[in-house]
């Protein structure tokens, strides 16, 4: 087997920097999106828009119209985002409620999720703190019971 740690060299560590996400109504998951997790609208055009952190995350929208995504299907059912303090989570947690009938927030293992819905139904998970402040070291059951 051929890896980093076992040629000499460094290991590096890499870090999700994108995820892209098709939704039916561009415009109205642009502002969802960009109000709940404060990112910047870079480039858009009819078809897609790209919203960026300051950390330089990136999160793609790709309007697609009315195509269900069932969720548990294959392919990615959750993306994960991280607070940049309580009183950011606590403002997310705010924007979620008058937006979503279905909130909830719980502590597990040291750090807080709070689960929502977003425009199309699709659950948006935050949290803190990040895994940087607070490991997983444990799968969470929260993820099973869906």
């Amino acid at each position: 087997m051929h890896n980093a740690e076992t040629d000499g060299m460094p290991r590096r560590h890499l870090k999700l920097a994108s995820a892209v996400m098709f939704v039916a109504d561009l415009g109205r998951s642009v502002e969802f999106y960009r109000e709940l997790l404060s990112l910047e609208v870079t480039s858009q055009n009819s078809d897609a828009a790209l919203l960026v952190s300051t950390d330089g995350s990136q999160l793609y929208l790709r309007g697609m119209g009315r195509i269900p995504h069932p969720i548990g299907g294959i392919g990615i059912n959750y993306l994960i985002w991280t607070a940049e303090s309580e009183a950011d989570l606590d403002r997310c947690e705010r924007f979620l409620r008058s937006r979503s009938r279905q909130v909830t927030r719980e502590t597990i293992d040291g750090f807080t999720l709070i689960e929502g819905r977003g425009p199309d139904g699709v659950p948006v998970m935050l949290t803190y703190p990040g895994p940087e402040q607070a490991p997983r070291h444990e799968i969470m059951l929260h993820i099973y019971d869906r």
